[in-house]
């Protein structure tokens, strides 16, 4: 245990001087993407970004930018000795009440790349230097503006391409999920300072720790990790999409399908069947949710090379995809109705945890009591088709809504906390793990010095979520994946 807490006082120390490092800097970066467009935003921030803005503004009314009051607004000339670069906007923030906590500006130029390098530069020239990946965000946190999870959620907030993983970043960035464990971490702090006491008066055989409550806080805290836990599998939808795969024989109407999905020419139709030789992915956001459909070659025996490497990655596409659309052509299934539901029968037990989608395409050749009939066919397997035809785009939106009911989004509704993020759904698993073993201590009579081992593991795996426990690496990684102006 010493030596563990030794090496935990080298990374503080480490981190603490690199803390000190990162922040004596003042830094520059674009905020807004590269590029050409009507306007870009160069962000500068630190202990000499206003003194800086002022060697290189000229305000149009004379202004002295060190004496402007924070979240002030002010046009003028960004110059460069005698030559002027751009008019623009400079918006002043002043430490602590800012995004990095810091003195910031940001100009508001117009968007010709060249103007924007030509500040960019001249900014350097003057003392910035080009910020890192994350730089501000990991600023804000070391700066106690927002704690890591709420800082690893304005990178989800970024790159949120729907309405349900906007809603996860937003609800994160407001800190639900980090006040969440931050309580449940204090109240577990508490009873772990009168476990610690105790082992201060082992030799009185004194108890400050109440054992019924603290069996209680233990459920409570078992209760909550399980919810957060589980709720990864929906977060994880969320944030990356479903993957589904459209499978079935040749020239069933695969690739209609797929443009009929995405309400686009995606993908080549062709009376030949083997037209799709290769698999072709495209999304598409349905009720607020992302699916990743994979159009995937037609199934079946062929001498042809390339059309046979296409149909293996067909079956790789299937392993990987979480919901299968089997389409079928209704004319065939009419005809050969007890072949296909052996092949239903096979996928289903190759693939039991996969929700299995049959469709039937091509209903529009079909009178009434023959879609019927199909029906009451495939209710032998407890499976109720979606009828369809895609070329004339019937039954796609009953389609969609049998897709979004495979997504749990009972929790999103509710807006409860959903846990999105790799890294925290490791130290949530590590951490019920801790608490489990405490209980089972706190069941055994185990020894208060034992117990508080586990305790301190809780707490550790607990304070790694919200960067109460941090060190260098972590949060190099962490920030290497964030934007730059970012």
């Amino acid at each position: 245990m010493l030596k563990k807490q030794g090496v935990f006082r080298c990374l503080i120390t480490t981190f603490v001087k690199i803390f000190k490092m990162i922040l004596h800097d003042t830094i520059v970066a674009l905020a807004t993407p590269s590029g050409a467009g009507a306007i870009a935003v160069i962000r500068v921030a630190g202990p000499n970004a206003i003194a800086i803005g002022t060697t290189v503004f000229r305000s149009v009314k004379g202004k002295d930018m060190t004496k402007q009051k924070s979240h002030t607004l002010h046009l003028g000339h960004i110059v460069d000795d005698t030559k002027t670069l751009d008019q623009v906007l400079l918006s002043v923030f002043k430490g602590p009440n800012s995004y990095t906590g810091e003195d910031t500006i940001e100009i508001s130029c117009h968007g010709s790349s060249y103007i924007q390098q030509q500040i960019i530069q001249l900014l350097i020239r003057k003392g910035c230097r080009m910020a890192n990946a994350g730089e501000f965000t990991l600023r804000s946190f070391l700066n106690g503006k927002m704690d890591l999870s709420q800082a690893e959620a304005v990178a989800d907030l970024i790159s949120s391409d729907n309405e349900a993983s906007h809603q996860i970043a937003m609800q994160q960035m407001r800190g639900g999920f980090s006040n969440e464990i931050a309580q449940l971490r204090q109240e577990l702090l508490n009873f772990a300072s009168l476990i610690e006491l105790e082992l201060d008066f082992a030799e009185e055989d004194v108890a400050f720790a109440d054992r019924t409550q603290f069996r209680e806080l233990l459920n409570r805290i078992e209760f909550v990790l399980k919810r957060l836990i589980d709720s990864f599998a929906v977060g994880n939808v969320i944030k990356n999409g479903i993957p589904v795969a459209i499978v079935g024989e040749p020239n069933v109407g695969k690739s209609t399908l797929l443009n009929a999905l995405l309400n686009e020419e995606r993908a080549i139709v062709s009376h030949i069947a083997g037209t799709t030789r290769d698999t072709i992915e495209d999304e598409l956001v349905i009720g607020g949710i992302g699916f990743r459909f994979i159009d995937t070659a037609g199934i079946r025996e062929t001498e042809d090379h390339i059309e046979s490497i296409g149909i293996k990655k067909t079956f790789e596409k299937i392993e990987q995809a979480q919901v299968i659309l089997y389409l079928f052509e209704s004319l065939k299934f009419q005809v050969s109705g007890l072949e296909y539901i052996t092949e239903i029968e096979k996928v289903k037990n190759k693939y039991p945890l996969k929700p299995l989608i049959v469709v039937i395409n091509k209903i529009d050749l079909l009178s009434n009591e023959e879609i019927l009939n199909i029906h009451q066919q495939l209710e032998t397997l407890n499976l109720k088709p979606e009828t369809i035809s895609a070329k004339n785009n019937i039954g796609i939106d009953a389609l969609k809504n049998q897709l979004l009911s495979f997504v749990n989004t009972g929790a999103l509704r509710n807006n409860e906390t959903i846990v999105t993020n790799t890294r925290h759904y490791d130290s949530l698993l590590k951490a019920l793990d801790e608490i489990q073993k405490v209980k089972y201590g706190l069941e055994t009579n185990l020894s208060s010095d034992l117990m508080a081992i586990d305790i301190r593991e809780a707490l550790y795996h607990f304070g790694l979520i919200t960067g109460e426990v941090t060190n260098d690496e972590l949060l190099g990684n962490i920030f290497a994946n964030f934007c730059i102006g970012k």
